[in-house]
């Protein structure tokens, strides 16, 4: 099976995964997938991944998520750059993500980083993988027109 986006699959098993509070997924193993699981374990958004070969040279990564107080760490992961639309930015105009809370992970000529690496490093940069957003402690209830009264 041919996979056009190999790295937005990746995300959307994460996403999935996470909905259905799975503790553990699989993907197929690549040097770019590695590169974006090794960010997202340094910013504390997985708890690790580990790479199971098989016979006839297939691979896989096997991640495991995390989750705190029973919700997934990560609240939204979303693809910015695919295949077909391209976003390049400098250092200047990246944005936060989720006000500082959040990660960027980027493509840079030194490699796959968050952006606030990419910030001290002064590198330009493609946003390759997602904005990951992580969750906060505060949980609100929405708010009805009878409670204000």
């Amino acid at each position: 099976m041919s996979i056009n986006d190999p790295l937005g699959d990746m995300l959307a098993r994460i996403r999935n995964a996470q909905m259905r509070y799975k503790a553990k997924v699989t993907t197929p193993a690549s040097k770019l997938r590695e590169h974006v699981l090794d960010v997202l374990a340094e910013e504390g958004y997985i708890r690790g991944y580990a790479r199971v070969d098989y016979a006839g040279g297939k691979s896989e990564f096997e991640i495991e998520l995390k989750y705190f107080d029973g919700e997934p760490v990560i609240k939204d992961i979303k693809r910015v750059s695919t295949p077909g639309r391209r976003v390049y930015s400098s250092v200047k105009d990246l944005p936060t993500v989720a006000n500082g809370l959040g990660v960027a992970i980027l493509s840079t000529p030194k490699g796959v980083m968050s952006d606030s690496r990419a910030r001290t490093e002064n590198v330009g940069v493609v946003p390759q993988g997602a904005h990951v957003r992580r969750r906060t402690g505060i949980i609100r209830k929405p708010v009805s027109s009878r409670q204000i009264r």
